[in-house]
């Protein structure tokens, strides 16, 4: 039997506009970013009820920061379930970067955001971590919970940054293009797993 596996960014977040990199910093979700996950929630729900459903079980996990456990809870609530806040799908650290703009962190650390622009894949600013570094911290326990999850429905809310290092490894692509996958604010990506291979069945869906 088919495992479907949902993969879903938070709501946009108070400030949200500013394009800061908030990383582990815990930021809540604005007013908007409640109602762009309500939206999801209406959507996936009625989705799920069209599909044969009968006999798998629907889970949720999410990051443990406020802005993925609040969205978490809005879609999980149709399926009268509740999210288990896992901090394994935590933001990347940004370290010294972290609550700072794009515009920042290039006028005021050059040559970080020169190696940073350069080698995304390996550096990471100081106190924080590489994309490396998440992947190592990400994908075993996906992977665990993947093999928990089998013939299920699973869903996981987390970060721009953790859901392109899962998706880059779903589609057989170097980490390196990880800025070539755009994870919009609420969007979800459904990915199917069948018993020798997975299909990748939407990426950065947005019903809002």
């Amino acid at each position: 039997m088919v495992t479907t596996f949902y993969l879903v960014r938070h709501g946009m977040t108070v400030g949200g506009e500013e394009k800061r990199y908030k990383g582990q910093t815990d930021v809540p979700l604005s007013k908007e970013g409640e109602a762009q996950a309500e939206k999801v929630a209406e959507y996936l729900a009625e989705k799920l009820s069209k599909e044969h459903t009968k006999g798998r079980s629907i889970r949720f996990y999410s990051s443990d920061l406020s802005r993925a456990v609040k969205t978490a809870e809005i879609i999980a609530a149709p399926f009268g379930a509740l999210p288990v806040m896992d901090p394994i799908f935590k933001e990347r650290h940004f370290g010294r970067w972290e609550g700072m703009t794009f515009d920042e962190i290039r006028d005021e650390f050059p040559e970080e955001f020169d190696s940073w622009a350069a080698n995304p894949l390996q550096f990471s600013p100081m106190g924080g971590e590489s994309t490396a570094d998440v992947d190592k911290r990400v994908m075993p326990h996906f992977y665990d919970i993947l093999q928990k999850e089998r013939s299920n429905i699973f869903f996981i809310v987390a970060h721009g940054g953790v859901n392109r290092v899962i998706l880059c490894n779903l589609l057989c692509t170097s980490l390196e293009h990880i800025f070539k996958v755009e994870q919009d604010f609420a969007c979800f990506n459904r990915i199917d797993f069948f018993e020798d291979t997975h299909v990748v069945k939407s990426l950065n869906t947005v019903v809002y």
